[in-house]
């Protein structure tokens, strides 16, 4: 059985129809993909692009955007356990099994038992682990400036405190 061809296409040359029938497919910040798209889709298409920039950006330094993720909420929370570390990165608890087994394997994290509770395990950065997430965080922080670049410092904790409202108003429902 011959499926019919797609009317949507895409073509080499960005934004343009690759022939009489084909549909535009909008480029960033373009219709829906622009100011006219929905608040969600829009934040997902942001939150992808500073991701896949973010990889791009440590992947010298051999850290993944959710290793990044880890050692900064190890840095700032010492002694968090592998469950409390996937709710505060958004990531599964096998994901950051795994990231948690190579980062430790790799130097950048210690394991302690917790003093009352023996099984829970307490994860905390090594010196060279301390070193890395310098490193990454040089490197993140002229990613931030790239992103806030155009605003001001009142525009900027402007956007900071929307984005952490969304966060709390719609966790609470």
């Amino acid at each position: 059985m011959l499926r019919k061809a797609s009317a949507i296409t895409r073509s080499k040359s960005r934004g343009k129809p690759a022939g009489p029938e084909a549909v535009h497919v909008p480029a960033p910040g373009e219709g829906k993909r622009g100011e006219d798209g929905y608040l969600g889709y829009l934040l997902r298409q942001a939150h992808a692009a500073v991701r896949l920039t973010m990889e791009r950006t440590l992947a010298d330094l051999g850290v993944t955007s959710p290793q990044f993720a880890v050692l900064t909420m190890l840095n700032a929370y010492p002694g968090l356990s592998g469950a409390d570390v996937a709710r505060l990165t958004f990531l599964t608890p096998q994901t950051v099994g795994v990231i948690i087994r190579n980062l430790e394997r790799d130097g950048a994290i210690v394991m302690t038992p917790h003093p009352v509770h023996g099984r829970i395990q307490q994860w905390t950065l090594t010196k060279r682990g301390t070193a890395l997430l310098t490193a990454c965080r040089e490197r993140v922080i002229a990613l931030e400036k790239r992103l806030a670049s155009g605003l001001d410092a009142k525009a900027e904790a402007s956007i900071r405190r929307w984005l952490a409202n969304v966060a709390t108003e719609l966790q609470e429902e």
